[in-house]
């Protein structure tokens, strides 16, 4: 079996005690040499070498873990194959399926390997952490599956059939956590774990206004102590504390947590919300060069003792920074998320005119052989705008947020750092964003106008993440968000298993038109080597009403031309094969099954409203 495998048993194989018998781990000098640097720079000289040899400690307890099948199986593992056209991600939290006297995570598994094993490889469980906000996102203890949904076991059993992404909430804590309760009891360990200050008056009003967050609330919460009231850094919420990494057991103590994900099963990392990683007055307090280090050493530190995990990062901002995330393409994060996608996506199938997507799609050029984009369309927070800021003028942001508030949705807004505010992200569910529900059209064309918007995910350079309510095609749930009075409940819905199960087998439902169609363009797509996330990718103008890329693997040349009617009517397309650089004479399509004939030098093809044809050269 391949070590790239989605299912190589080896790569799950952790002893739950280490192993000491065995000689220690002796970490590479180069890997020393760059830990050491990484941290001299954040820390100076004195500090940087406590912190090395206490980061070397935490890395060789980690390998005393590993198993021997391990370490020889990561041997013969190759970076360059981390990824491939079979690598398909499900995102969903560990209880968004429920049965009654079933543990969430067991109801996950049971649909996963009933329904989509084969389709999906890799599962990310978004945060199943005990916590106390945001849906998991403010973690009370990062080492601790939540009792109400399971154990550590259970998310074995899913590691035992898929590869599995993990949250690193590193940026922040619960309020409720052990560590800030320390802080509150004013425990010496813990007292500079976080951002503090005794007045307002400590950050200078300037400093204030350049400040950028993702929220409009305050940035500075207050609590009382045992040495009375304190005002601590908080950029999302009061419950959510930053933690401070100018204090290095900060960071040693995550370089642990790290680890102990790898030691548990996971794959990938997801690195929430790290832009605001590193803060530091005077400065805008987002994509800090810090910031940057600390990836980069966590990636380091990985490539010496799990080569096998990757980094991923999420990064709700201007595409132009998002990429830089990647770093050099070899030293940082080994997928950004392509936030820039899901609202070009979305303003095209409102527009029903793909300009702007093609030619941002066009800019799209690969990092190296060991990064890429996660594309995805919609995520349990909603559709971020961020990205988009430079591409999409300001109206035109505006135009397709008053379309969303038309079909049931929210706008979310964020301070800029000015002292005015923005959209920020679209609080809707992808299928009431692309389809109204009270147009009066058949439900038919509202599947094909989805599963068209789908696919351009699909074809694109990257690896493909698919929302659990993104492939269930989940229309808005009003009655959650006034519920839990958050607008992002709009697409959390918790859904009943034995509910789910017959939409699935019921070709009459929503559900099961949405999701037998997206699966099979998935099986379909994981079959073509011409979606490696590494085979070369040109983006075609043929027509604003359709977005079309050309997919070439690398190694055998395979060739797949996709084509998406982005629009409600019928386009007769004559594509000149000479003009377009198009090799071949007869063009298959993988999806309805029918084989073109160039003739004259003319491919003519003929797409119905929101088709998707992909054509592999035959000849």
């Amino acid at each position: 079996m391949s070590p790239n495998s989605a299912n190589n048993d080896h790569r799950n194989f952790h002893y739950l005690q280490p192993d000491y018998k065995r000689p220690v781990f002796d970490i590479p000098a180069r890997y020393k040499e760059d830990i050491l640097k990484k941290l001299r720079s954040l820390y100076g000289k004195e500090c940087s070498d406590f912190c090395a040899q206490e980061t070397e400690r935490i890395m060789k307890v980690y390998y005393a873990h590993k198993t021997p099948q391990m370490i020889e199986w990561e041997k013969s593992f190759d970076p360059a194959h981390r990824f491939t056209e079979k690598d398909v991600i499900l995102i969903t939290y560990g209880d968004l399926i429920r049965s009654e006297g079933e543990k969430p995570l067991q109801t996950m598994k049971e649909l996963a390997t009933k329904y989509l094993e084969g389709v999906f490889n890799t599962i990310h469980i978004l945060p199943f952490f005990p916590y106390s906000s945001d849906r998991g996102f403010a973690v009370m203890d990062f080492e601790e599956v939540d009792p109400r949904l399971g154990n550590w076991d259970d998310i074995l059993e899913l590691k035992s059939e898929f590869k599995l992404m993990f949250d690193g909430v590193f940026n922040h804590v619960s309020s409720k956590s052990k560590w800030f309760q320390e802080f509150l009891n004013q425990n010496p360990e813990y007292i500079d774990f976080f951002t503090v200050f005794s007045t307002k008056s400590e950050i200078s009003p300037d400093y204030l206004k350049i400040i950028v967050r993702p929220r409009t609330s305050e940035l500075l919460s207050s609590f009382y102590t045992l040495n009375g009231k304190r005002l601590v850094w908080t950029t999302f919420s009061p419950d959510q504390i930053d933690l401070n990494y100018h204090n290095p057991h900060v960071l040693l103590k995550m370089i642990e947590i790290l680890l102990t994900y790898v030691r548990r099963g996971a794959d990938i990392i997801r690195m929430d919300a790290v832009t605001y990683l590193w803060e530091e007055l005077g400065t805008s307090c987002v994509h800090l060069s810090q910031t940057h280090t600390i990836i980069k050493l966590f990636r380091t530190i990985l490539n010496a003792v799990a080569p096998h995990v990757a980094l991923i990062t999420e990064t709700n901002v201007p595409h132009t920074d998002n990429i830089r995330y990647f770093g050099n393409g070899y030293d940082e994060a080994q997928m950004v998320y392509n936030f820039a996608l899901p609202p070009l996506v979305l303003h095209a199938f409102q527009n029903e005119n793909a300009e702007r997507l093609t030619e941002w799609a066009a800019t799209l050029k690969p990092f190296s052989e060991q990064a890429t984009f996660f594309n995805f369309l919609d995520s349990h927070d909603g559709i971020g705008v961020m990205a988009v800021k430079g591409i999409l003028s300001a109206e035109e942001i505006e135009m397709m947020a008053l379309r969303v508030l038309e079909h049931g949705g929210y706008i979310s807004y964020k301070a800029d750092g000015d002292g005015k505010v923005s959209p920020y992200e679209f609080n809707i569910t992808w299928f009431s964003a692309i389809n109204n529900e009270d147009a009066e059209e058949p439900v038919e064309i509202q599947v094909k106008r989805y599963i068209a918007s789908r696919a351009t995910a699909l074809v694109l350079m990257g690896v493909p993440g698919i929302y659990l309510h993104g492939l269930l095609g989940s229309k808005n749930d009003a009655e959650l968000v006034i519920e839990e009075g958050q607008t992002r409940s709009i697409n959390r819905k918790n859904l009943n298993k034995l509910e789910l199960f017959k939409s699935l087998y019921n070709p009459e439902s929503t559900t099961y038109q949405v999701t037998s169609h997206l699966i099979r363009l998935i099986q379909i797509r994981s079959n073509q080597c011409a979606f490696h996330p590494n085979a070369s990718q040109r983006v075609l103008h043929v027509s604003p009403s359709i977005f079309s890329v050309l997919r070439t693997a690398t190694h055998n040349q395979e060739t797949i031309l996709s084509l998406i009617n982005v629009t409600h009517k019928t386009f007769h397309l004559k594509l000149n094969v000479e003009t377009h650089n198009l090799n071949g004479k007869s063009w298959h399509d993988l999806i309805e099954d029918e084989t073109y004939q160039v003739r004259n030098r003319m491919l003519n093809l003929t797409l119905s409203p929101y088709q998707i044809l992909w054509l592999k050269n035959t000849t």
